[in-house]
């Protein structure tokens, strides 16, 4: 319900988390959604890319780079809420798949990728696109809204976390 839980350093604004100092040694992140997605696509494909807007250029060119060594696909995955559809993780999904285009122009996207872009060109804007959603009405009542400005740059960081490995519990190493 977008509130810190007792005993952890940060809460779930992405602001809060940047703004503070999150040094160590071992940093552990989870989510309610992003999590179990990441392990559920690590049991399915051999790399497993972290993507947001925020990565979005450098995500998108490691992606392609990976499968044209690989011969193989390209799968965008959400996240979703719930395991329910969520128009931010559609949204964010659209602008991968018009990304990738620009690095994989032999790509072949599916109908779902496709409906994704389609999603994204709907909107003019990552912070319209973004804004639309039921996440962002969550935030915007917990007064965050300035997280889903925040979370609708595109292209900052040219950091790509991989995921190395899923143990038998399913937690991410």
């Amino acid at each position: 319900h977008n509130v810190r839980i007792d005993g952890f350093d940060f809460g779930n604004s992405p602001r809060e988390f940047a703004e503070g100092d999150p040094s160590g040694s071992t940093l552990v992140l989870t989510t309610t959604n992003g999590t179990r997605a990441i392990v559920s696509a690590a049991a399915h494909a051999d790399t497993v890319l972290v993507g947001s807007l925020a990565n979005l250029t450098a995500c998108a060119a490691t992606a392609a780079r990976t499968a044209r060594q690989a011969k193989g696909d390209v799968l965008v995955q959400c996240a979703g809420v719930v395991g329910q559809f969520a128009i931010d993780d559609a949204y964010t999904a659209g602008r991968f798949v018009s990304e990738l285009r620009v690095w994989l122009a032999e790509w072949e996207p599916s109908d779902a990728a496709q409906a994704a872009e389609a999603i994204a060109a709907a909107f003019s804007s990552a912070a319209e696109g973004l804004g639309a959603s039921q996440s962002a009405r969550n935030l915007r009542d917990a007064d965050l809204a300035d997280d889903v400005r925040y979370c609708a740059r595109e292209g900052v960081l040219d950091i790509v976390p991989t995921v190395g490995d899923v143990d038998g519990d399913g937690a991410l190493i």
